[in-house]
């Protein structure tokens, strides 16, 4: 295949061109050129420029697909659509399965999307960031049709290369424990857990871009077959040290103002407007073709990436507790219950 990756060279992007290489496909790179250039830089065409400034790097030429990684405002994925269409047989957009409008309930392909009082807004926040994916995907399917477009909807993107520290947050921290050292941890062992391996999800683009199927997919790991106790257990296993984990209910949490899935990574309390969201159908993908490697792998790996990354580029400044408010939380939890 002749392919063009719109953002190439980071996390998704980047794990992308290398399923593609692997597969020898000729690869044409649209990328802003701020990125450390990975090792494969020489061996694809790049193209120099910024979507939201203008596409005339990409005035020229024809391709078998494009993947979209970095399209995240309406208006951009319209200009792109429109720079590219007649050149390019098929689009393949990375969208996310916080597109859907409520997460209160498990979510598959074919629920409501989310919407904005403002669908011209350019600001993406938490607050916007899913809706406007979906402007995203709707922008696209009226300028190319859906029968020449793919949209996969990712969970939470995990793995090596992973700039949002997110997921990496736990992997190291438990590396960093003592044997029994306590460690506060959200929820209970049972709460779900649910992600896509960045490599996973790049495997599965190019599976499908391979075929030019169209369609909606989300692709995620299997809804409930992973829980936040056994994603430790696997941080345990990979650093190879047994901490104690201090469970932490969403009551004490809100307590010690500790936030769900920014200071407590990963993790959504299992109730309240993200109930479900760990819970979203992926079973149209798994039909499709999606492979899911072990949750053992992804962890041991994310591990092995972050303990080879400069001193100076292994701190968290994005994702998880400190380790002052991880000692005052922990202090909480332990201080002894007065007598009744």
């Amino acid at each position: 295949m002749r392919c063009l990756v719109l953002g190439g060279s980071r996390f998704v992007g980047r794990h992308i061109v290398e399923a593609l290489l692997a597969r020898g496909d000729q690869v044409t790179v649209f990328h802003r050129g701020q990125s450390v250039l990975p090792p494969w830089a020489g061996r694809v065409e790049r193209r120099l420029g910024d979507r939201r400034v203008d596409l005339q790097a990409l005035a020229h030429g024809t391709w078998d697909v494009v993947v979209d990684t970095c399209g995240y405002i309406p208006s951009e994925v319209r200009a792109s659509a429109r720079c590219l269409k007649g050149r390019v047989g098929h689009y393949l957009y990375i969208s996310s399965v916080s597109a859907y409008a409520d997460a209160t309930q498990p979510n598959d392909e074919t629920a409501a999307l989310g919407q904005l009082e403002d669908e011209h807004t350019e600001v993406v926040d938490g607050r916007t960031y899913g809706p406007l994916k979906a402007l995203c995907e709707q922008a696209l399917l009226r300028e190319w049709g859906p029968e020449h477009c793919t949209l996969i909807r990712p969970g939470l993107v995990v793995g090596p290369h992973d700039p949002t520290q997110r997921f990496t947050w736990w992997p190291a921290r438990v590396s960093r424990a003592q044997p029994l050292e306590p460690i506060p941890v959200p929820g209970t062992p049972d709460d779900p857990v649910q992600f896509i391996d960045a490599r996973d999800l790049a495997t599965f683009a190019v599976h499908l871009m391979a075929r030019a199927q169209a369609g909606v997919f989300n692709a995620v790991t299997p809804a409930g077959d992973i829980t936040f106790g056994a994603l430790l257990e696997a941080c345990a296993e990979a650093a190879g040290v047994r901490p104690t984990w201090v469970w932490a209910s969403p009551e004490q949490l809100a307590h010690a103002e500790v936030r769900p899935w920014v200071d407590m990574p990963v993790w959504l309390p299992p109730e309240g407007e993200y109930a479900a969201f760990m819970r979203v159908s992926g079973a149209r993908a798994a039909a499709a073709g999606l492979r899911i490697r072990p949750m053992v792998q992804t962890v041991a790996d994310t591990l092995a990436w972050w303990q080879g990354l400069p001193p100076d580029q292994q701190a968290f400044t994005l994702a998880g507790l400190r380790p002052e408010r991880e000692a005052q939380l922990l202090a909480g939890l332990l201080k002894p219950t007065a007598a009744a």
